[in-house]
């Protein structure tokens, strides 16, 4: 395996000494972090391991789940007069998010929380406790059954009051803590394309089209494309109250890849950023085999996503570890590779625990190789200039 791993070193040696000519000293280095699989979070002790971890091996950036399961990761207000829960139980007396942006900071790290489970309320528990309090936040299919797709359950995406909810949350940490900015995925702004059905939403629906119904059709197309659109309305909210807290901090938005996030769950997020709804992409390139990435990757072209210059605001997610699949040395490299000659200059990995795997062996590899140098951020960390 060491020999491989040289071998490697050598490859890639050649291909930056090929482009040393074209690299600029900014990049994206990030990871996300999560509190599944993943012990980081449980202790303050094991915070500063990470965070000093990541900083040795040139990272520069770290995505920090503060949204999960219909909990937050934080002592939250919003979430204590809405739900009377101030944070995730396994975390009670903590504020990890606090504990994580200290600890960040002394190692020269960006943070920029991310809202994983977005407009989900839960997973496989009937909505859990958000819908059992707010029955008229679920989300419906056309049956008029709670909305669920993969396991997940979902609050009402077009509801008024769910959006005040969720940008009540997300103003929440900008106000309160020293961050660089927030994170949507792909479940913020998102709704599965079966849903739209609720009573509220089905009236709205006729509101605007002269008292017509909805299609039973939830794949017709200028049903879908108004439920799109009604999410790319909030991601202009989001990026309007981010940016009326301070100017620079960074709407960040990691959803699937286009279009498909757009066929399964309505995220026209090249249209949020045609709207100037946001400052950097990672949209997740999830694939286990190289050949696979390349052809994901293809979609992040400017002409499919239909902007110019994606390169300049696209730093794509790169699968790193998932259950017992880790990638291997080759794949990595050739991906990271990949990105730098379409000039990508960056990436975020999911998730911290694969650059850990067999005994650091990936973070070693990229330490040696394409982060052998740190990297300035494509921006300015906002906690350095406050």
């Amino acid at each position: 395996m060491k020999k491989f791993v040289l071998l490697s070193v050598l490859i890639f040696s050649v291909f930056q000494l090929c482009s040393n000519s074209k690299t600029k000293n900014t990049g994206l280095r990030g990871v996300w972090l999560t509190n599944v699989d993943s012990k980081v979070l449980d202790s303050r002790e094991n915070i500063a391991e990470a965070m000093q971890f990541l900083a040795e091996h040139n990272f520069n950036i770290v995505f920090p789940v503060v949204w999960n399961n219909g909990r937050t990761l934080y002592p939250s207000q919003v979430m204590e007069e809405t739900f009377g829960v101030k944070i995730s139980s396994r975390f009670a007396g903590r504020d990890p998010l606090k504990e994580l942006i200290i600890e960040a900071h002394k190692n020269g790290l960006a943070v920029i929380p991310w809202f994983e489970y977005g407009f989900s309320s839960s997973h496989n528990k009937d909505g859990g406790l958000i819908i059992e309090k707010k029955p008229d936040w679920a989300a419906r299919d056309r049956q008029g059954n709670l909305l669920k797709k993969n396991g997940f359950e979902w609050m009402n995406a077009y509801h008024p009051e769910v959006q005040e909810f969720i940008l009540n949350l997300l103003t929440e940490v900008a106000n309160n803590y020293n961050v660089d900015g927030i994170q949507g995925d792909d479940r913020l702004p998102a709704q599965p394309v079966e849903g739209g059905y609720s009573d509220y939403t089905k009236k709205l629906y006729a509101e605007e089209h002269n008292g017509q119904r909805p299609t039973q059709d939830f794949r017709n197309q200028e049903w879908k494309q108004w439920r799109a659109d009604k999410l790319s309305d909030f991601a202009e909210r989001v990026y309007k109250k981010i940016k009326a807290i301070d100017s620079k901090l960074i709407v960040s938005w990691a959803p699937s890849i286009y279009p498909w996030s757009k066929d399964e769950y309505l995220q026209d997020w090249p249209e949020w950023y045609r709207r100037g709804a946001g400052d950097i992409f990672h949209p997740q390139v999830y694939r286990r085999k190289l050949e696979d990435y390349k052809q994901a990757f293809q979609t992040l072209s400017s002409e499919n996503l239909k902007i110019e210059n994606s390169s300049k605001i696209i730093y794509p997610g790169i699968l790193m570890n998932l259950g017992d699949w880790v990638m291997d040395v080759d794949y990595l490299l050739k991906a990271v590779k990949h990105n730098r000659n379409n000039n990508i200059n960056g990436e975020v990995y999911f998730f911290y625990e694969g650059p850990r795997k067999n005994n650091d062996q990936l973070a070693d590899t990229l330490f040696k190789t394409v982060y052998s140098k740190p990297v300035q951020l494509p921006f300015k960390p906002v906690y350095k200039s406050k």
